[in-house]
């Protein structure tokens, strides 16, 4: 099976997450702790979600492993199933990654825990960080993603476990800020660093939706030289409204993050931000929080592809109202449609 880096030389890969809200949008995760217990609850819906994606066209099956560190499980009162709940992660993703020929991601986020002004925090985070990837490469991955990162510190800690796993590290930054990094350093610049640290693939995830992150994408294409990796969120932010969690209702109120349905991109759309992101020399295109298998076979055969899925992809000549031979019975209910 081709690594993650025979792929990018050969082309875009697609990458498919947002796991955690599409289950949650299920009834499987609970909105505010964001904490997968789904892994170990219900183990058939994540395995469902990954065949869906899958099927879409997903190029890389992550391990929900995202939130599933100590300081959050803490909250819900799951440290014990800490263990447990990163090993069956993965477990599931590479089970159906064998479905299809996708590759297996480990994965590490933010952790919340993280101060750049407390140096004992850094040892705290890298605990954590160790013992998620101590499980996740007995279990078997092929690479790992740490993502959503509002530190570059936080992430080069990350990056550094992975570099001692001797595993390729795809690293990217949360562009919650308007330019930069919560200690300071811009997003091309940020990323630069974690090129120069060993990062095999360095981009963006999580908040921007498609028209307020490419700006920033074409940034870092000129500033490294490896690849680059951009998942937005499918939400139409805006100028006015950069980040997913800046949108607001029309009386007002925040929209984030289970509020955020009327934002939502359209598949037509996430295909244009697929084209538009290849444009821009981007080599791993994917999609983040709010994201559905729709939205992925749209990308992937935006990119070209065919992919399982494809099978039932709309073919809207067929519908009885749109076709070209309308019939007589069906031709009366055309002008209510279009009144």
């Amino acid at each position: 099976m081709l690594s993650l880096r025979d792929r990018l030389a050969a082309g875009p890969v697609l990458g498919a997450e947002g796991y955690v809200f599409e289950l949650e949008r299920r009834g499987y995760i609970k909105a505010g702790p964001f904490v997968p217990e789904v892994v170990l609850d219900f183990p058939d819906a994540v395995r469902e979600l990954h065949r869906e994606f899958l099927r879409a066209g997903a190029d890389v099956m992550v391990a929900l492993t995202y939130y599933a560190h100590r300081e959050k499980l803490r909250d819900v009162g799951r440290e014990g199933d800490l263990e447990a709940m990163n090993r069956q992660a993965v477990r599931i993703a590479r089970e159906v990654a064998l479905e299809g020929g996708a590759l297996v991601a480990g994965n590490v986020c933010n952790t919340w825990a993280y101060d750049p002004d407390d140096p004992a925090t850094r040892q705290t985070v890298r605990a954590m960080y160790a013992e998620q990837l101590r499980w996740a490469v007995e279990e078997g991955v092929d690479f790992v993603i740490s993502e959503t990162n509002d530190y570059l510190g936080e992430a080069l800690i990350a990056l550094e476990i992975i570099r001692d796993l001797r595993l390729p590290a795809m690293v990217t930054l949360a562009p919650t800020q308007p330019d930069r990094t919560r200690d300071g350093y811009g997003y091309a610049e940020a990323c630069r660093i974690l090129a120069a640290e060993g990062a095999l693939v360095v981009g963006l995830n999580c908040d921007r939706g498609p028209r307020t992150m490419l700006p920033l994408i074409a940034e870092i294409r000129e500033t490294v030289e490896c690849a680059v990796a951009v998942q937005p969120v499918p939400y139409r932010t805006s100028a006015a409204a950069p980040t997913m969690e800046t949108l607001r209702s029309p009386s007002g109120e925040r929209a984030f993050p289970i509020a955020l349905d009327s934002f939502a991109c359209t598949r037509f759309e996430m295909a244009e931000f697929a084209t538009r992101a290849r444009e821009l020399g981007a080599d791993y295109v994917g999609i983040c929080c709010g994201a559905g298998p729709h939205h992925v076979r749209a990308m992937a055969e935006a990119l070209g592809r065919e992919v399982p899925a494809s099978k039932y992809s709309p073919s809207m000549d067929l519908h009885p109202m749109f076709r070209a031979d309308v019939a007589a019975k069906d031709a009366a209910f055309l002008h209510s449609w279009s009144a």
